[in-house]
């Protein structure tokens, strides 16, 4: 696909289909690097696929997709299944995972967590890694649990781990998919907190949220998803004075169940 310059990352013509449900109908947008992009919608209007299709953990069915120098056409994937691998790693290498449910190695220590992937996966020396991690872990307000299991720990304080384990890896962009929905309402605000510092400091962020309020502070973008498209899209006007009256009704129920 061809580049294009101001942007970070380049969605284009996105379609993925399970089984006779076409769940992406042509997905396009672009985000721009320190910026914040808030995918909203209602349950199945495709926010998660396009999350989970920027680093292929899910493989889209035709479109494009470029983060930095790292791209793949879903139209033309490589016959060798070796040089299509290379294709996904390189785009991989690029973001970092926050998932729904934490996804933390429950063996592991919160500092093993951190380390593991710069080690393993990126090579990188050990001791380099735990002095990122420390620092990642004190940003994310953990210092000091760093010897402690993901079980003793409170699902918030999970979260912001696994947030640190995303940047341990000095991605480019990170991914978050809904990290505040299987936490107890008490604890959302801590990581908020941290995700708002992200924006702040100049991350490039993409993040699924049903969290109106939090994504009209921190989003440079908004686009609003339905049924497999993009609704409507611009800053925090989408979420204030919305155009499409389906995304009026979608933020009045919400809202109003907040």
């Amino acid at each position: 696909m061809t580049a294009t310059t101001s942007s970070l990352i380049e969605v284009r013509g996105l379609h993925k289909a399970f089984g006779d449900q076409e769940v992406l109908k042509g997905i396009d947008f672009t985000a721009e690097e320190g910026t914040a992009t808030a995918l909203l919608g209602p349950s199945g209007s495709g926010k998660t696929t396009v999350l989970r299709s920027l680093n292929v953990l899910e493989t889209p069915d035709a479109g494009a997709v470029r983060i930095a120098d790292a791209s793949i056409d879903f139209d033309h994937l490589p016959d060798d299944k070796s040089a299509r691998r290379r294709e996904i790693k390189a785009l991989r290498a690029r973001s970092g995972m926050v998932f729904q449910s934490h996804n933390l190695f429950p063996h592991m220590t919160v500092l093993q967590n951190l380390v593991e992937g710069p080690v393993l996966v990126q090579g990188r020396a050990a001791d380099e890694a735990e002095v990122d991690a420390r620092r990642l872990l004190e940003q994310v307000g953990l210092a000091g649990r760093e010897s402690a299991y993901p079980a003793q720990l409170s699902g918030g304080q999970q979260q912001r781990v696994g947030i640190a384990r995303a940047l341990a890896l000095k991605p480019q962009v990170v991914l978050l998919d809904e990290p505040t929905s299987a936490l107890d309402p008490e604890l959302v605000g801590e990581v908020l907190s941290v995700i708002r510092d992200l924006a702040q400091q100049g991350w490039t962020l993409v993040i699924v949220t049903h969290e109106i309020r939090f994504a009209g502070d921190v989003a440079d973008q908004v686009l609003f998803l339905d049924d497999g498209v993009v609704a409507e899209r611009g800053g925090a006007e989408v979420l204030t004075d919305p155009q499409q009256e389906r995304t009026k009704q979608f933020l009045r129920r919400v809202l109003e169940a907040r």
